[in-house]
């Protein structure tokens, strides 16, 4: 991905708004059950506390195991509205969390590939660490985007887990923006489609409770499948935006993906995704320019930066003044520099086109 390039994913219509309420700003209010609170601007956390890139220099994106209990618990540590993570369906119809669609593992130094959904359950946990220290836990590697072969090493490490457990094990007020995995390059029948969606929804269901749940898609079907096999929680289609060419053209660009007015005027809502999203200043422009939410690698900087430079100008009308000890304060708007502007300007009309 480009430094510029970002992903989007706008909401599936159906004559809804953004049912969602933000953990930011309103715990305790009961889903579908009371008037929603709707955030201004909605920070979500990319497979929980940030993705993995093990072949980065900075070590906070090889801190805690993606798409794992201990990223989604680390994530809830701070005023996150929700966490994003993938889920898969393995052959005996469990879902699970991961994003890749093989898993890469070594035996006798030979470096071997399954598919996730070729698994079942007790196959896909035997890989990584184990929940049982007696047992050893094949070992679990990943292919960089230059194709080399790395271990998954991480300072804080865990086991892989279900839906299930990920609902039974994680701060119950924090959202999950659950996204729908499916190959890029496989052609799926509607009947293998609402198969393995019903078998995600069966879980949703039983263990969400009051739980806010968004789902999203790269997988146009899928996205408008789910929104017809169930009206409770929001749907988000996902598209690369141009960064990519694909053979559904409905993923190639937002003028693809929607063929009616623009989202504003449609009522729909638009999230983002993108390196640049881990650029506070970048974080402040979308929130500027109307844009609903965004998600996020560098949790703690973004939700950080997005208290104290989003927040405060919410809170105080104006945005320029706010008490403390008795004092008037002036809240100062965020100062760009010149290599932040350029980064900027860059942006700006890729965003403007949306």
């Amino acid at each position: 991905m480009s430094p510029t390039s970002q992903t989007s994913s706008i909401q599936v219509p159906e004559n809804a708004s953004l049912s969602l309420y933000s953990t930011r700003f309103s715990k305790g209010v009961e889903l579908g059950r009371t008037a929603y609170r709707i955030p201004k601007f909605m920070v979500i956390g990319h497979r929980g506390h940030g993705m993995n890139l093990l072949q980065s220099s900075d070590g906070r994106m090889r801190a805690i195991k993606e798409n794992t209990i201990s990223s989604f618990n680390a994530a809830s540590c701070f005023p996150l509205d929700f966490i994003e993570f993938d889920v898969q369906v393995t052959r005996d119809d469990c879902p699970v969390i991961f994003h890749d669609d093989v898993i890469l593992s070594e035996e006798n130094g030979i470096v071997f590939e399954k598919r996730v959904t070729d698994l079942s359950l007790s196959e896909f946990l035997c890989y990584g660490p184990q929940r049982e220290p007696s047992k050893q836990g094949k070992p679990l590697l990943r292919k960089n985007k230059n194709g080399s072969i790395v271990r998954w090493n991480v300072e804080t490490d865990d086991s892989l887990c279900t839906l299930q457990e990920a609902f039974q094990q994680v701060e119950p007020s924090l959202g999950f923006n659950i996204e729908l995995k499916f190959d890029d390059h496989i052609v799926y029948q509607q009947d293998y489609l609402i198969h393995v969606l019903l078998a995600i929804l069966q879980v949703v269901f039983e263990y969400a409770k009051d739980r806010p749940i968004i789902f999203s898609s790269f997988q146009p079907d899928a996205a408008l499948l789910v929104k017809k096999l169930q009206s409770t929680y929001p749907v988000f289609f996902l598209t690369n935006g141009g960064s990519q060419t694909f053979y559904d053209v409905r993923r190639n660009t937002l003028e693809d993906a929607i063929k009616w007015p623009k989202i504003k005027e449609a009522k729909l809502s638009l999230l983002s995704y993108g390196k640049l999203n881990n650029v506070p200043e970048a974080v402040y422009l979308q929130n500027l320019m109307g844009i609903d939410g965004v998600i996020v690698d560098l949790v703690k900087e973004i939700t950080e930066a997005v208290s104290n430079m989003i927040t405060p100008l919410k809170a105080n009308g104006e945005g320029n003044l706010s008490e403390g000890d008795g004092k008037v304060q002036v809240e100062a708007k965020p100062q760009f520099s010149q290599r932040e502007l350029a980064f900027l300007w860059k942006l700006i009309p890729e965003l403007i086109q949306l």
